[in-house]
């Protein structure tokens, strides 16, 4: 590799994507605690306002109390927020530092109609201008870490090239790259090609992202595209015990069904042991459920009675039925 790797994770790293009403303080900490072997976690983003300031509370309630008083959890979490060229970017970073905050990262994917419309997210894919706005106010005033998040273009990856070399040259420390456009949304296939581009256009290091599913999937990313480390979000939803497995090893339904009763016991707990009440703690459990049924026969029938429960005790119940039917469907065939 040509970059100089100053990045305070190795190569060949997973990073657990930051997820928009996901990936809050709780939620991680349940990660950070069940799957230790994720180098890096992410805060969903942090929207800074155009006017005014948050209060210094606001932006530990975002990271989250436990984390922010937990040197070993803090050290692995990167500080995620979303600024346009006229919000009060310098004073939010002035607070970040005074907080021990030491890396942020710029969303620069979302594709979320009303934040593009306020000049945010995959907004700034589209106007150079104001993105160099934004990167060079961030970099003047922001000393750690900095890295960004970003897709390959707003509607199409015309201006892809002149990006790269506008990110790299505002001094932007790393790119999280998501090979789709903010009009694919999340359709269709991440075209991993682009890593591959941006890797051999810049000089710091690329973080591969997009359709990262299993451990080979990983492999086969680093390997084909040179990347540094690769970040995964669906994926992660789906295993995120994934850390753990190795380029030969493929996670079988029977460890499926022994991995999700401990994460989603563990999740009900600790979401109990913060007061949330059963009802709230069952829309967390649905929010996190899409795409773990995929690998068990009938997939989506289960997902749905998920999705359908009416009360934790049923979510756990329906859990318990679709893991019981497929252990005695798999004996079946021993």
């Amino acid at each position: 590799m040509t970059y100089v790797d100053s990045l305070p994770f190795a190569p060949n790293s997973l990073l657990f994507a930051p997820l928009e009403g996901i990936t809050d303080s709780l939620y991680r900490t349940v990660i950070m605690k069940l799957y230790p072997q994720w180098a890096r976690l992410s805060t969903d983003f942090l929207r800074l306002p155009t006017s005014g300031k948050y209060p210094r509370n606001k932006y530990i309630e975002h990271l989250g109390h436990s984390i922010y008083q937990d040197p070993e959890l803090l050290r692995k979490t990167t500080f995620q927020i979303m600024t346009t060229a006229k919000a009060k970017t310098p004073s939010m970073l002035e607070t970040l530092a005074e907080l021990g905050i030491t890396h942020i990262d710029l969303n620069l994917g979302c594709p979320s109609r009303t934040v593009i419309n306020h000049g945010g997210g995959s907004y700034l894919l589209s106007d150079l201008l104001d993105l160099k706005t934004v990167l060079s106010t961030i970099r003047s005033c922001w000393s750690g870490l900095f890295t960004v998040k970003m897709r390959i273009g707003m509607c199409d990856d015309s201006l892809f090239d002149e990006t790269l070399t506008l990110i790299e040259g505002e001094g932007v420390d790393a790119i999280t790259l998501h090979a789709r456009t903010r009009n694919q949304f999340y359709s269709g296939r991440a075209d991993w090609n682009f890593i591959t581009r941006a890797v051999q256009q810049v000089r710091i290091p690329v973080i591969g992202n997009g359709d990262i599913w299993t451990i080979k999937d990983v492999h086969d990313c680093l390997r084909e595209t040179g990347c540094h480390s690769v970040m995964i979000g669906r994926g992660a939803l789906k295993t995120p015990w994934l850390p753990r497995l190795t380029n030969s090893h493929s996670p079988d339904l029977q460890e499926r069904r022994t991995e999700l009763l401990t994460y989603y016991g563990t999740l009900s707990e600790h979401f109990h042991e913060a007061g949330y009440t059963g009802e709230s703690i069952l829309k967390r459990m649905k929010s996190v459920s899409q795409y773990t049924m995929e690998d068990f026969p009938d997939h989506v029938f289960w997902k749905n009675k998920l999705l359908r429960s009416r009360s934790l005790a049923e979510f756990f119940e329906v859990l318990e039925k679709v893991i019981l039917v497929s252990k005695e469907l798999a004996e079946t065939f021993d």
